[in-house]
């Protein structure tokens, strides 16, 4: 059989992964560099029997795929920085109340309004910690617009997996950029759909009340069952309480049902690792520059390797550590100031043999940039 073959914008590839997940709701407020999403989704959408919306601003975009996510539909919103920013409290709600649904950003230069038409990395700890309290998430990244598709629709069979947000962290050169795409053909690709209850009508439903597996059944607003949703602390019903015992349970299931399955969400790729000396750790648009450098400096003999994280959050320490054991150094390649630069020292054995390389000024690092800091390393003995 033909396959089907786009040359697309990395945006584009973002809104074909989502249709082809099944998105049927979409609200957003458009804000450089995603608003290619918003602009193709609102004639995509309602050609498919969907629905597309555009809010008064990002926050009510982030409550209105939020209500529409608890009707049963699949819902998106896509945003950059600073949009990123008015979700928070509405992405909490959601981690709390268990809501499964799916934010992009595609990232640009910050803080503020920084620079909107160019690229940046400097989310990466917000889509973490950004929300307050106690609370998981799950956040997504790719290099080329082949697993940008693939991640997106890893995004929404988690979203429904785990009843939770899951970020899409892109970025702007991945979001403008356009490449191939071979659209994979309907099935060919697994996607998870809602788990609905089976308990009957008239019979008492928990709608917090965690299958053996740890999946929790949801029953569509509107439909059969009724039931309280709220950000408060609450029981197996919904309703709220401050009881100690009952608040424990909640806020540890919040974070189990990511962090025991952190080997089931973790997405990577390796390159050139084969007895890599010097491991580049890198992701989204500054994995590809790192890989360039790897491939044409092998073709000369240098050991040099990439581990291309594609899942950021809950971060993978158990691969970096393994991958990493051998290297005589690690770098980590992004274009923030070093915000997984933290989390790969805290995962090796060995911290001071972690290097940045990086670059926070709206350009692309490049191959040249981290063969530099590798020329720097190599002189100091490593």
């Amino acid at each position: 059989m033909q396959k089907r073959i786009r040359f697309v914008q990395g945006n584009e590839a973002c809104v074909e992964g989502a249709l082809y997940a099944g998105v049927s709701f979409y609200a957003g407020y458009p804000i450089t560099p995603s608003t290619e999403i918003a602009e193709l989704l609102s004639e995509r959408l309602p050609a498919r029997g969907g629905k597309f919306i555009q809010m008064e601003d990002e926050i009510a975009s982030m409550c209105a795929i939020v209500g529409a996510s608890l009707t049963g539909r699949k819902v998106m919103t896509a945003t950059s920085g600073p949009g990123f920013s008015l979700k928070q409290e509405a992405i909490g709600y959601a981690c709390m109340a268990e809501i499964p649904c799916v934010i992009v950003n595609v990232q640009r230069g910050g803080p503020s309004t920084g620079n909107p038409t160019h690229v940046g990395q400097g989310d990466v700890n917000q889509a973490r910690w950004g929300t307050h309290g106690d609370h998981n998430i799950i956040a997504l990244t790719a290099s080329n617009h082949q697993d940008v598709f693939a991640v997106t629709v890893d995004a929404f069979n988690l979203a429904e997996t785990y009843r939770t947000p899951v970020i899409l962290l892109f970025d702007e050169v991945i979001g403008h950029m356009r490449e191939r795409l071979v659209l994979p053909e309907p099935g060919e690709l697994e996607l998870v759909e809602r788990l609905h209850t089976s308990v009957p009508k008239d019979v008492d439903y928990h709608p917090y009340l965690p299958r053996e597996d740890g999946r929790l059944p949801m029953s569509d607003f509107g439909g059969e069952h009724r039931y309280n949703v709220t950000g408060l602390y609450h029981d197996m019903w919904g309703f709220p309480t401050s009881s100690p015992k009952i608040v424990n349970g909640l806020l540890r299931h919040l974070m189990d049902k990511i962090d025991n399955r952190v080997h089931e969400i973790t997405r990577y790729k390796e390159h050139y690792m084969d007895g890599a000396e010097y491991v580049l750790v890198a992701y989204g648009a500054s994995a590809r520059s790192a890989i360039h450098l790897a491939r044409s400096r092998r073709r000369r003999g240098e050991p040099i390797g990439v581990i291309e994280l594609q899942t950021l959050w809950p971060f993978p320490a158990h691969l970096v550590r393994e991958k990493c054991r051998a290297a005589k150094a690690v770098l980590v390649v992004e274009m923030n100031m070093g915000q997984v630069l933290h989390q790969v020292r805290a995962a090796v054995a060995e911290p001071e043999r972690v290097f940045l390389v990086n670059r926070f000024d709206g350009m692309l690092i490049t191959p040249t940039n981290i063969q530099q800091i590798i020329r720097v390393i190599q002189g100091r003995g490593m």
